[in-house]
């Protein structure tokens, strides 16, 4: 199965899309992770990735693209795979159209104001960098170290708004795209992180 995971910053796409992966046995490919990963490596496309990056611009679709059609050709993903990270354009969507077959692309939508008391709600520790959240630990100073808390800068109220606002510039193209392919599925992602996992098990489950 190969499956596309869409949803904006908050939603809960990397705790789903882990425990997917998980329970159904196939790759999570955050890209993300696998442009680390290839930089790190030193790979053709690592080295071309990070030369941009350290000038300070924004990697290209080609270099991104070129990564995700190696990464999908690896052992690991024989029994399938979870994009989360991307697409994130139309034309990484049609590029991915040429490397692979999709299964189903999954949105999890959640309303705005919700995504804002969730990411603003976080606190970091600026001692040991353990994370809190506001409802469910309301102390000023960390629980492990004592060190001071502090919210980061991309998770301040207005920050917040902006990432949404552009998230959904970029993507509601790409979620027509998929709904007119008929392989787009909504789920309700204001709900219990298990009540949004026992949806889409059920949605995978029924590819």
């Amino acid at each position: 199965m190969k499956l596309i995971f869409l949803g904006p910053p908050g939603a809960g796409k990397g705790t789903q899309a882990e425990k997917i992966c998980e329970y159904f046995g196939i790759a999570h490919i955050s890209t993300g992770d696998m442009l680390r990963r290839e930089m790190r490596e030193g790979t053709e496309l690592g080295n071309a990735a990070k030369a941009v990056i350290e000038a300070g611009g924004l990697v290209s679709d080609d270099i991104i693209i070129g990564m995700v059609k190696n990464r999908v050709n690896e052992p690991d993903c024989e029994n399938g795979f979870l994009l989360d990270g991307f697409p994130r354009t139309i034309a990484q969507a049609e590029a991915l159209e040429g490397i692979t077959a999709e299964d189903m692309a999954v949105n999890i939508d959640v309303p705005a104001e919700v995504l804002v008391d969730r990411i603003s709600g976080r606190r970091m520790c600026s001692g040991c960098g353990a994370g809190y959240h506001i409802s469910k630990y309301t102390k000023d100073t960390c629980e492990k170290c004592g060190a001071p808390l502090y919210i980061r800068d991309d998770d301040k109220p207005e920050t917040v708004l902006n990432r949404i606002s552009v998230y959904n510039d970029k993507t509601q193209p790409l979620i027509d795209f998929y709904d007119n392919k008929g392989l787009l599925k909504n789920v309700d992602g204001n709900r219990t992180p298990e009540e949004v996992l026992a949806d889409i098990k059920a949605l995978v489950e029924s590819i």
